[in-house]
Order: structure tokens, then C-alpha cells, then sequence
């Protein structure tokens, strides 16, 4: 295992590792002396790690402007008021005491997220369930990843993805199935791009027609919920076409044989199956025979999998084919879960699943609980697994938990019935929350708000999709009095009476802890196992190197693949087969206006935008919540492009947002992005209108499925006001979403009712207005405020929201400087004469704008590398490429003869 050298401060680039998807991508980040982040490019990729080797995507390389420390937590507060760290941890101590004597342990919380570190994390999971002695402990990667959990350890009998991102190249098949890789995993979507070579063919299995189906040889638009059906089809065709590898069953796995008859029973003939899920039968029989044929097959699957009622199934249906064809673990032939957050699998590791003990030992793991508790030097570990996420805040409703801790995350936003949550954390006695950011909709709720330290502040270790083990390194001051989350947790531990179970001195002593208590294994068959860095020094720990595990003293550089060889976790060393009920959603109440709804992320933001709505170029490419739908589906309801469009569930709430003519979608089906929340927009919460309804085994939550109206938010005008950060909100309008700027904020606002302006545009832009033009006829209404030369706010209003001119220009003169005499010209017409208008932003790596493609096409660029040479487009993270790739062809047709 390779050292990495330590860096010195302010001379060489230190190496760390970006805090967003489970990608877990190398960067190299350059320390500066007063204000790091004050460099334009601060953080660049770095080739030596495996993960990316170089690449990044735009989020990413924009580092440097959502983690500065802007809108930061500084100081601890407790009921709004600022306090000292002493006070503020009397109160959490007191608090978390007081609830153990009233109501017992289980009566304290902790909902912890795959955003902090590994030693965070474990630290956590020892005070809650080792010493206060509650199992209720779970993470926002409940709502992600534990139906990959369920369906591994169901097979392997441990939770162990097998294969490596090496695979993903190396497959002569790849099979995407439920993941848009192209913008939920950009950097995994470049390597498999660049790997293309004749014969490689890829498959993607998804409802919609994403980015990602721009690298597909064969798209499979299956009806949503058909997972199962499709894999068991697959299965009977692998028995029926002699595709199954016998001596491997026969040698390595059990259950094949109940396995294959439970998806007989079913008539899964690629017949059954193409009705089923609602493709052509020639693309079902054509998709069976290329894995069938294929030796080298690797199936990556993601959120569209996991987050199912079914999803641990779907899951396991996929691990069937694999194991049936000897395809696990192998260079190029592996299941491959994708996670997707950074720690999402540290968490994992060390327990912080409320099912889990710790080192991927569970409640029910013969001897588990008595080798925890004697290592921990504990009484007090529950006797049995606590509340998942969605029943975690159940309980906090029914007033079961009086102290809830959260870390790291936001489930006002994204959990399930996000209004009910809200409701359940305004019920509870005592709410704690540890976050580095001050405003989120959880923080709002929060008796206590304790300031922890973010990315390039603290320090530790992530665990990645791999089980790739990387560094992340502090290179900056921690704002104000910030504290990293194993000390803040740690210190309460103390303050409970645990002295010398949490007399940690530092993060490399927390890591040793854990490295040690995953080599605890009393049957030898657990792959989790860190005892070969069990002994690092604080030096070595400082210098560790991206490393897989299992590292032992047999295997010290770590395990690119596992169970290769054809032995698992189980009792007995064999692969399980795990039948699965195929089970297709019901189609009986799709209606014209009542639609399929699914959800998910886009490409430029991250989770409920705290951090990447501070880049305003992550900002431009979706600037507002939207709703997809077909072409069709629009002409049906009589709705146009653009229009803005409410989306309600019964006994549910409500999702506005703009919508988008997307031919890519199924028919009768809607897809809206996750991001926004109540601190960006009104009613654009897509966990408004999920409902909790989870997994039997996984309990993760079934996000991309329900039943919608959709109706017409018929708005008589539309707008955009700016004004500086700090004005105050003087507008009242049915729909708004806030679009932040350098300088500004940028309000989208809609109203449904006609609007006196001239009467209310003081009130709107903070005082009378310097410059007003209106034609009342065409519905248009304009108007500036200037204060000591300096622009103070602008208001564009139109009858439809096309008519709106582009906003960059206007928000750039908010910086402060005197207006010049034909910038004060151009402020109603909102663009400057000497300015281009680039269009809305497509590609927003370079900043290149739809208007400079379209030109760019027309003067004869016609291919998506000759647009690449001349605007940059498409050049670094390629996850623009489809939108490229769609305005050719629009230009192509517009000008193709009559």
C-alpha cells in the first residue's frame, strides 16, 4: 500500500476527497494562508486516485463555492440564542439524562447521514447504543441504500458489493439498471464512455429515457415496478438456453432450484415478460441473449432499484443471474450497487443502520452482541434493533422519542410526508441538530443547533461504492467555533460519565478503535475486516493511502474483488438464492389526469441544495423545481410547454413547478426533481407527495411510485424580482422559487390573481421605484430602484413567463460598484448592448449557453466534438452531451427541406 506524502501548507496541493456522491473522487485541494477558498480554482482532480483518476464532475469543481464558509453555522444556540459550547452541551447532556430516567433509553434518537465521516459515525453509534443504550439509530442512507444492504445480505450473507469501478470498463455487457449514471454519477459515467471498443455493448434499464440511454446499444423503457419481472425472466431464459453455469451452482450456491421454480410458476417467457413490462418482445429476447452469451457482465444498479417497495427483491433478482452464470466478483462480471453518498458505506461499517450492531454484526449474529459489548466494555447495548427511518420519526409523532439528534442531514425535506415529519419534530421535547450550514428547513426546528465543521474542515476517513477507504483532509480553519462530530459526541460521553470509553485524543485514535473491532469475527467468514490498519500510527493514518477492504496482515494493499473464489459470508461459505414474487404495479387508476409519479436527482445539485445553491452556476441549468412529461400528456390536458403545474396526491400535498415537454418520458407517468425545499420554493417538495410506504425488509422508502393529479396553476402573471441578499420579502405571489446569485437573489414568482403594480411595486422592491415602463395591453410591467448610484432591486413582469428576458446581466450589477450611464439604459430591458445572450445555461462546466450552441450549429458545427472544439461544451464532465447531441438533431430538422 502506497503512501501518500504529507503536503505543506500553502506549497504543495493536499489530497482529499470530494464530500458528494458514493463516487468518492480524489481532489487535490490548495491550502492558502488567510482565506483558501478565496483561489478560483482551489480544487482540481487527482490522477492518483483510483476512483477518479482526475475526472471530475461539475459539482465537484465547483467546491469552492458551496463549502465556503458563507451561511455557515458559527456558534452553538440553544433555543435561538447564542451560547457557549459549555452551556450548549449541559443542555444536550441534561436533556439526553433526563429522558433515559423519565422514560428509559429508548426514548432517545439519533438520525445520523452518509455525510459524515467514518470516525463521526462510529463515535455516534457507541454513545447511542453502547452507553445511553438505545437501538434507535439510523441514517439518511436508510432512504438510499438499504435495499442493496437487504439484497446482499440475503446472498452473500453479508453486506458486500463484490466488484470495483475497474469492472465497469472491463465488462464486455454493461447493464445499468434503475441508475442515471450520466448526472447522478458523472465521473462512473466518463470511464464507461471512455471505454467503449467494438463488441461492448450497454444496456440501460429505466423508465425514462435519461442522459445515461445516450451510451445504450439497447434501451429498455420498462413500465415502472417490472424490475423483478424482467430478471426472473432472464433467470428461466439463462436455465432454458443452458446458460447457467452448473459446476459453479452446484459447488458455491444453495437455493437454485426453488429459486428457478418460484419464477417458472409465473409463465416468464420473454412473451409474459415484454407485456409485462410493457416493451417489444424482439428487445426482451435480445437482451436475454447478450447476457447470456456475455462471460463478462456487470449489472449496476441504483436508486431506481432500491428505492421500491420491492427493492430489496428487485435487488435479488438481479444477484439470481449472476450467481446462476458464475458472474461475482470476477474482473468484468460482477453486481455492482451504486451508492449514493460519500459515507453511505462507512456508515454501514461501522453500524449506523438501525438494524446493525457494529462491524457489519448484527442483532441476530450468533455471539455478536456479547463480543460488542465486552469490547466496548458495556452493559447497556439493546437487546434488539430499533426503529427505521420512516417508523424512527413515526415514534417521534406518537411522542415515543423526548430527544431526537440529528447529523448531517435534512429529513424535514427529505423524508416522506415532509409535512408530517415537520410535525413530528415540532412535537418533540428536545430536538438537536449538528450541521455546518445555519438555514436548512431541519434547523428551523432545532432546541439546540450545534456547529459542526464541513468539508476541507474536518478530518477522517469515507468509504466509497468499492470499499475504497479514502482520506478526507482538513485544509482550512473551521468557521467560528465549529467542532468536528466525533469530539462534540465524544464530549457528551464524558459528560455522561463515560471517561475513558471516549478519551479519544484524535480521529486516527477513533479510526484504530474501529479497525480493531472489525477484526472481531468468532466464524471466520465476515469480509469486513480492517485489522491490517488496526495499528497505525497517527503519522501513517495522516499519510493512508486510497485503500479497498478487507486490509489484513494477509491482504495489507486491500481486495479489488471479493468472493472471486467462489466462498461467502454465510455459515456455511454458499451463495443463497433468494426467490422473488414479480409483482407489477397497479395500472388500473392511470388516467389522463391522474399520472405515475417518479422522482430523483439532476445533474448540478445535491440533497436539498444547502450546499450546491451557493454556486450559481450549479443553479442555472434547472433554476426551478419542474415537472416532466410527455408531449402527449400535455396535448391531452391542455397544457403548454412552460406553464406552471401543480401536482397533488389524495390525503397528500402538493408539488408546483414548471413543466417540461420531455419525449423521453412514458406516457401517463411524471417524473420532478428531489432538491428543493421550503427555504428555495413554496410547494416544490417531491417528498410532499411520497408516502411512506417501505420495503418488508429493507424498510427504505418507495420514492418513484405513486399516483398524481396534475392541474393547471393557470397564473395571470409572471415575474422575477431581484434584490440584495439581505432585503427583506415584501411580495406576496402563489408561487415562488428563489434562485440565488452572486450578489442577489433572484425570486421566480407566479400569481394567480391580476396584480396592482403600480400600487404595490414600493412594498416589492423595498422603496419608489427610479424607472418604470409598462404596456398594460401586453400584460408587461418593468421597474428599477436605484439607491446612491447603485442598483437596489429590478422587477420583470409578463402574461407569460417566456416573455421573460434572461436575469444573468441584471444580477451581476448588484456587486456594489455605481451604475454607468448605459447600464442604467439597459436595466428594463435587462441585457446589456455590449453583452451576449447566451441562452439558458446547458453546459454549466464552461458556461455556455443554448443561444451560442444554436449559433454555433447554424455557422456549420454539427457534431457534438466539432461543438466541443469551438465553445468547450461537453469537454470536461460530458454530462451535457444529450442536450448537445438533442439541439443538432432540432437544428437538423428545422432545416431539412419541406
Amino acid at each position: 500500500m502506497a503512501a501518500i506524502t504529507v503536503n505543506t501548507p500553502d506549497l504543495i496541493p493536499l489530497r482529499t476527497t470530494c464530500p458528494y456522491c458514493g463516487v468518492g473522487c480524489g481532489l487535490l485541494a490548495a491550502p492558502g494562508k488567510a482565506d483558501p477558498m478565496a483561489d478560483q480554482r482551489p480544487v482540481s482532480g487527482d490522477l492518483a486516485h483510483p476512483a477518479n483518476r482526475g475526472r471530475l464532475c461539475v459539482k465537484g469543481a465547483n467546491l469552492h463555492e458551496t463549502t465556503n464558509s458563507e451561511g455557515n453555522l458559527h456558534h452553538p444556540r440553544v433555543l435561538g440564542s447564542r451560547v457557549s459550547w459549555d452551556r450548549a452541551l449541559d443542555e444536550v447532556t441534561g436533556a439526553i439524562r433526563q429522558a433515559m430516567f423519565q422514560h428509559g433509553p429508548g426514548s432517545v434518537a439519533f438520525y445520523l447521514s452518509g455525510q459524515l465521516l467514518t470516525e463521526d459515525y462510529y463515535v455516534a453509534n457507541k454513545l447511542a447504543k453502547g452507553f445511553i443504550g438505545t437501538p434507535h439509530v439510523d441514517t439518511n442512507s436508510r432512504l438510499c441504500m438499504s435495499s442493496a444492504v437487504a439484497a446482499h445480505k440475503r446472498a452473500f450473507g453479508e453486506d458486500v458489493v463484490p466488484g470495483c469501478y475497474e469492472d465497469l470498463e472491463l465488462a464486455d455487457l454493461l447493464v445499468l439498471a434503475g441508475s442515471n449514471t450520466a448526472w447522478n454519477h458523472p465521473v462512473l459515467y466518463q470511464r464507461m464512455k471512455a471505454a467503449g471498443r467494438p463488441g461492448r455493448r450497454v444496456v440501460v434499464i429505466d423508465p425514462r429515457r435519461t442522459a445515461t440511454a445516450e451510451l445504450a446499444d439497447l434501451h429498455l423503457a420498462i413500465r415502472p415496478g417490472t424490475d423483478t419481472t424482467l430478471f426472473n425472466g432472464l433467470l428461466v431464459w439463462l436455465a432454458d438456453a443452458g446458460a447457467v453455469d452448473g459446476a459453479y451452482v452446484d459447488a458455491h450456491c444453495s437455493g437454485f432450484d426453488e429459486t428457478l421454480v418460484s419464477a417458472r410458476a409465473r409463465a416468464f417467457a420473454p412473451e409474459n415478460v415484454a407485456e409485462a413490462c410493457d416493451i417489444p418482445v424482439a428487445d426482451v429476447v435480445r437482451f436475454y441473449q447478450w447476457f447470456a452469451e456475455t462471460p463478462r457482465t456487470v449489472t449496476a444498479f441504483s436508486q431506481g432499484i432500491n428505492q421500491s417497495v420491492a427493492g430489496t427483491d428487485k435487488g435479488n433478482a438481479i444477484i439470481n443471474c449472476h450467481l446462476a452464470t458464475g458472474r461475482v466478483g470476477k474482473p468484468g462480471a460482477s453486481p455492482l450497487s451504486l451508492t449514493g453518498q460519500p459515507n453511505a458505506m462507512g456508515g454501514r461499517e461501522v453500524g449506523g443502520l438501525a438494524n446493525t450492531l457494529a462491524a457489519h454484526m448484527d442483532y441476530d449474529t450468533p455471539g455478536a452482541r456479547e463480543a460488542v459489548a465486552q469490547f466496548w466494555g458495556t452493559d447497556r447495548l439493546p437487546q434488539a434493533p430499533g426503529y427505521k427511518a420512516v417508523d424512527l420519526f413515526d415514534a417521534v409523532h406518537r411522542g415515543e422519542i423526548k430527544v431526537l439528534w440529528i447529523m448531517g442531514t435534512n429529513p424535514a425535506v427529505s423524508l416522506p410526508q415532509s409535512r408530517r415529519v415537520r410535525e413530528a419534530m415540532s412535537r418533540c421535547p428536545v430536538v438537536i441538530v449538528s450541521d455546518c450550514v445555519s438555514h436548512t428547513d431541519t434547523t428551523a426546528l432545532a432546541d439546540i443547533l450545534l456547529p459542526a465543521r464541513g468539508w476541507g474542515e474536518k478530518d477522517g476517513t469515507v468509504t466509497n461504492s468499492e470499499r475504497c477507504i479514502s482520506r478526507q483532509r482538513a485544509f482550512r480553519p473551521p468557521t467560528g467555533e465549529a467542532r468536528a462530530d466525533w469530539q462534540i459526541l465524544a464530549e457528551v460521553g464524558r459528560r455522561l460519565g463515560y471517561e475513558k470509553a471516549f478519551a479519544w485524543p484524535s480521529p486516527a485514535a477513533v479510526f484504530r478503535e474501529h479497525a480493531r473491532l472489525s477484526a472481531l469475527d468468532n466464524h471466520g467468514t465476515r469480509q469486513f475486516n480492517l485489522s491490517g490498519l488496526a495499528d497505525l500510527t497517527d503519522e501513517a493514518y495522516d499519510q493512508l493511502a486510497p485503500v479497498q477492504w478487507p486490509v489484513t496482515a494477509a491482504q495489507p494493499g486491500g481486495s479489488k474483488r471479493l468472493f472471486g473464489d467462489g466462498r461467502f459470508s454465510t455459515p456455511d461459505g454458499r451463495a443463497r438464492f433468494i426467490p422473488v414474487r414479480a409483482t407489477a404495479l397497479d395500472q388500473t387508476d392511470v388516467s389522463p389526469e391522474k399520472m405515475r409519479l417518479n422522482t430523483g436527482r439532476i445533474r448540478d445539485q445535491w440533497h436539498t441544495m444547502t450546499r450546491t445553491a451557493r454556486a450559481p452556476r450549479l443553479v442555472q441549468h434547472r433554476p426551478e423545481p419542474f415537472v416532466d412529461m410527455h408531449p402527449g400528456d400535455l396535448r391531452g390536458l391542455g397544457i403548454k410547454e412552460g406553464e406552471l403545474v401543480t401536482l397533488g396526491k389524495e390525503r397528500g400535498g402538493q408539488f408546483t413547478g414548471r413543466v417540461r415537454a420531455e419525449p423521453g418520458q412514458r406516457q401517463g407517468e411524471v417524473f420532478v426533481p428531489i432538491h428543493w425545499s421550503h427555504q428555495f420554493t413554496g410547494e416544490g417538495l417531491a417528498s410532499a407527495l411520497i408516502t411512506p410506504v417501505t420495503d418488508p425488509f429493507s424498510g427504505q422508502p418507495d420514492s418513484k411510485n405513486g399516483l398524481v393529479t396534475v392541474t393547471s396553476l393557470s397564473a395571470r402573471w409572471h415575474a422575477r424580482l431581484l434584490r440584495h441578499r439581505e432585503a427583506s420579502r415584501g411580495w406576496q405571489a402563489d408561487y415562488h422559487t428563489l434562485v440565488p446569485q452572486h450578489h442577489c437573489n433572484t425570486w421566480y414568482l407566479a400569481g394567480k390573481q391580476p396584480e396592482d403594480w403600480h400600487r404595490t411595486i414600493t412594498r416589492w422592491l423595498g422603496g419608489a421605484p427610479d424607472l418604470v415602463l409598462e404596456d398594460s395591453a401586453a400584460g408587461t410591467f418593468r421597474a428599477a430602484r436605484i439607491r446612491h448610484g447603485q442598483l437596489d432591486g429590478v422587477l420583470l413582469v409578463a402574461r407569460d413567463a417566456s416573455h421573460l428576458p434572461d436575469t444573468a446581466w441584471l444580477a451581476s450589477l448588484f456587486d456594489g460598484r455605481e451604475l454607468s450611464r448605459k447600464e442604467r439604459r439597459g436595466l428594463l430591458s435587462a441585457r446589456s448592448v455590449e453583452t451576449e445572450d447566451i441562452g439558458a445555461v446547458v453546459c454549466s462546466c464552461f458556461g455556455v449557453g443554448e443561444k451560442q450552441i444554436a449559433a454555433a450549429i447554424g455557422a456549420g458545427a454539427g457534431t457534438v466534438e466539432a461543438l466541443g472544439e469551438k465553445l468547450r461544451c461537453g469537454t470536461n464532465c460530458g454530462s451535457c452531451t444529450p442536450e448537445l447531441k438533442a439541439a443538432i438533431e432540432k437544428h437538423r430538422l428545422s432545416s431539412a427541406p419541406v
